[in-house]
């Protein structure tokens, strides 16, 4: 029997998930979600043959360089977003300050943090890019917006997920009932359920880790590293490494394969590089909703108290089972 072929916002209607607004506004932001992945697909086939790659010459409110995608990918996500009539508010990695749609609430109830393109050191080598999206409610619709209106916990999110720009074009997402994932079929213009429910493996066979900065890890971080190297078969070692530069792109690999995912803290940074708005929380909440794990090695990404916009956390994310044994060796529970 032929599997049903069912859309974005078909699936949705179908399975009526509780949602704060109603399925109305849960399609509607998706959807506004969607179109953006649909303009940065069409940009990013053409990046080669059009004037957009490499720098700017500018450098981001993180002090790195900003690449010409970057700049067009949060120019996209702005534009499409601030004409939907749902949000309120807007905060990208991109950008110092967040851009308040309406002091007042008044034009719609939700608050969107995201980055615009993950993996942008990946642009000029046509590797897998990501966008990464968290939409939190305004709590405050009789108070004006401030920028600390958009610095919450992750427990607060009402919805997250992710674009990823390879082979094909995904969406996937999670309101807190599962995780689900859909491919864009360009001959329509539409995206279809191709991942329904996903569930990670509790343990998985590869690590994702930029290895280069191994000399910069505390020593319980290199144990763990040296331990997924050794040959034991009880156990499925040694793990493969597939490192791709694209915190999106690895990630999903996690997701659908198992696995784990790690940038951690660093002797001279134990803030970590990652942001908890952006990039942590959205991809915790997808992970753990398919049953897997995220750690800052010693405390759950949920759990992490937001106190900056651009704040910086330790990522420890993937297969539960594989996460939890990364906490012990960086907690120093195993040597």
């Amino acid at each position: 029997m032929a599997q049903q072929i069912l859309t974005l916002e078909q699936f949705i209607s179908l399975n009526q998930p509780t949602f704060p607004g109603g399925v109305g506004a849960l399609t509607g932001l998706l959807s506004q979600i969607g179109l953006i992945g649909k303009f940065l697909a069409h940009d990013l086939r053409r990046a080669g043959l059009l004037d957009i790659l490499g720098t700017t010459g500018e450098t981001n409110v993180q002090g790195e360089a900003v690449k010409k995608l970057d700049e067009i990918a949060n120019e996209t996500f702005v534009r499409v977003l601030q004409q939907s009539g749902l949000i309120c508010a807007l905060a990208s990695e991109e950008m110092e300050k967040p851009i308040i749609l309406s002091r007042d609430g008044a034009q719609g109830s939700y608050m969107v943090l995201f980055d615009p393109l993950d993996g942008s050191s990946n642009t000029d080598v046509n590797m897998p890019l990501g966008s990464i999206f968290s939409i939190v409610r305004n709590q405050r619709p009789d108070q004006p917006l401030s920028e600390r209106d958009l610095v919450r916990k992750g427990t607060e999110q009402v919805v997250a997920g992710y674009l990823l720009f390879g082979a094909s074009t995904m969406l996937v997402y999670t309101v807190g009932q599962g995780v689900h994932g859909f491919t864009l079929e360009p001959g329509i213009g539409e995206y279809l359920l191709s991942h329904k429910a996903i569930t990670m493996p509790a343990r998985g066979k590869v690590y994702a880790a930029n290895e280069g900065n191994y000399q910069k890890w505390p020593g319980g971080t290199q144990k763990y590293f040296d331990y997924l190297k050794v040959k034991d078969k009880a156990t499925g070692r040694p793990y493969s490494g597939r490192y791709s530069g694209c915190l999106v792109a690895d990630v999903h690999r996690m997701l659908l394969g198992g696995g784990i995912y790690l940038y951690p803290g660093e002797l001279d940074k134990p803030e970590g590089k990652l942001r908890l708005l952006y990039e942590a929380n959205p991809l915790a909440w997808v992970v753990e909703q398919a049953g897997g794990r995220a750690s800052t090695g010693t405390l759950r990404i949920l759990d992490v108290e937001a106190k900056q916009l651009h704040q910086r956390v330790p990522l420890i994310i993937g297969s539960a089972d594989d996460v939890l044994e990364a906490e012990s060796f960086i907690q120093g529970r195993r040597m």
